[in-house]
């Protein structure tokens, strides 16, 4: 069935659709463009400008928003557990659950190359992007980042390209996988919403659990973790590595080479210098996207990407210099590995702004890198008293070469950050740590932190 086939059948359909973020906004207004009768549960009400905008869906809102869900359709938000005891108990009575996401895989009409893991997901998706892009495919990015992808579906043709980002949150449930699947790497995250690794680990499989013969699963060989589900997959496997030569994917030389390896025989790209971004994981970034693009794309686009490629917004962003002093948003790092990636980086010691929810994480890997790499840490939210102790009782902790105090909030900590910096030093926004205290994702709090460092 098509997508065309699919919207007309909801005609006249009571549909329910749980959540309603800015992201699910056009999924709401496309059933209701096909004719179905939308009912939008939410434990918070919507504003008054978007009640008219949303004039005829049905809202059910406060804290019994899940009271009698009693559709026939239900699509959740990803934020969203399928197993708790209100979707449980509409499927006994016959409910279909089911998401977004899961509907676009099952009538997208082209190919699909999407990427999961703990950390690199979104540079190397948009890497993926912008190497197809720059060979000539008309290119889709979405997912878990950009755009939803289901409201364009209409835009797209076989011919096409979609390169989605996918969290764990989206994989959960779902029954479906591209037709080529990167996982960038598998480390300790969102153990607040998982319950156990293991089940955290299970929902990243989904990328790939459904592909067939034909299908085409990337993995990092670098990581235990992701190297030890090669055996599980249906179709073809291929890594990437920074440390070891493999017999198909792409690897790092012993020279600093990127080489591309397959059957037909092995293809030297270019040195890794040529990469504008900084860093061991970006070079392990771009080899993902050539390992998920090879066949589709030139070596001299290759070349060119890398060389032109500046980054994503919130993931090491240069944001300005204030009297020699450079700042760097980071806000994107809301784990222990993600920021040992970035101090990795780092070539002098710098200024951190740190701390956000918890997510119930270890701190304790972070923190010898911590006292190697940076000089201040000004520590604020949830997780400032837990990373404080995680560094405090690190082996070589020295107070006076890693000075650490507390702030009162975002704003607060960037004036703190702005008063202990001299002529030469770097500021990172670099939380290791979820933003939900204060913010509703990462990208308003690196925003925040932007906004708060031009008024400097």
């Amino acid at each position: 069935m098509d997508y065309k086939e699919y919207f007309a059948s909801l005609s006249g359909k009571n549909v329910t659709v749980v959540g309603f973020g800015v992201s699910n906004r056009p999924f709401v207004k496309m059933l209701c463009g096909c004719g179905a009768k939308v009912t939008v549960r939410d434990k918070k009400e919507p504003e008054e400008d978007v009640l008219r905008e949303f004039d005829g869906v049905n809202f059910i809102t406060g804290k019994k928003y899940l009271e009698n869900l009693d559709d026939s359709l239900i699509f959740k938000t990803p934020g969203m557990r399928r197993d708790i005891p209100e979707f449980l108990a509409a499927e006994k009575n016959g409910a279909k659950i089911t998401s977004e996401m899961q509907l676009f895989f099952e009538l997208c009409p082209c190919r699909i190359i999407a990427v999961t893991g703990s950390e690199g997901k979104t540079t190397t998706s948009t890497l993926i992007f912008s190497i197809l892009r720059e060979q000539g495919y008309k290119v889709f990015l979405g997912g878990n980042i950009g755009e939803p992808l289901l409201p364009r579906i209409s835009m797209m043709t076989k011919n096409d390209m979609v390169v989605a980002e996918l969290s764990s949150f989206q994989l959960f449930d779902m029954t479906s996988s591209a037709d080529t699947a990167v996982i960038t790497n598998i480390v300790e995250e969102h153990l607040n919403w998982h319950r156990s690794m293991a089940e955290y680990t299970e929902a990243k499989k989904n990328v790939f659990r459904y592909q067939n013969k034909d299908g085409k699963l990337i993995l990092n060989a670098d990581y235990a973790t992701t190297l030890a589900l090669a055996p599980e997959a249906k179709g073809e496997t291929e890594f990437f590595s920074m440390k070891s030569p493999q017999e198909k994917g792409t690897f790092l030389n012993e020279n600093g080479f990127i080489v591309h390896k397959d059957s037909k025989g092995s293809v030297l790209l270019f040195h890794r210098d040529i990469i504008r971004l900084p860093g061991d994981h970006n070079v392990e970034n771009f080899m993902a996207a050539i390992c998920a693009t090879w066949g589709l794309a030139d070596i001299s686009v290759y070349r060119k990407v890398a060389k032109e490629f500046a980054g994503v917004e919130h993931r090491m962003e240069f944001v300005r210099e204030k009297d020699g002093v450079k700042y760097f948003n980071d806000s994107i790092a809301t784990s222990p590995s993600s920021v040992i990636a970035c101090l990795k980086s780092q070539t002098q010691k710098i200024i951190t702004i740190s701390g956000g929810s918890d997510k119930n994480l270890n701190y304790a890997d972070v923190a010898p890198y911590i006292i190697k790499h940076v000089k201040h840490m000004i520590l604020t939210g949830q997780t400032a008293q837990k990373i404080y102790k995680a560094v405090t009782e690190c082996e070589g902790y020295d107070p006076n070469e890693t000075v650490i105090e507390f702030a009162d909030g975002m704003a607060d900590a960037v004036k703190k950050a702005h008063d202990c910096a001299k002529s030469g030093d770097i500021v990172y926004l670099s939380p290791i740590s979820a933003s939900f205290d204060c913010y509703k994702n990462f990208e308003e709090r690196g925003r925040h932190y932007k906004q708060l460092v031009n008024a400097l």
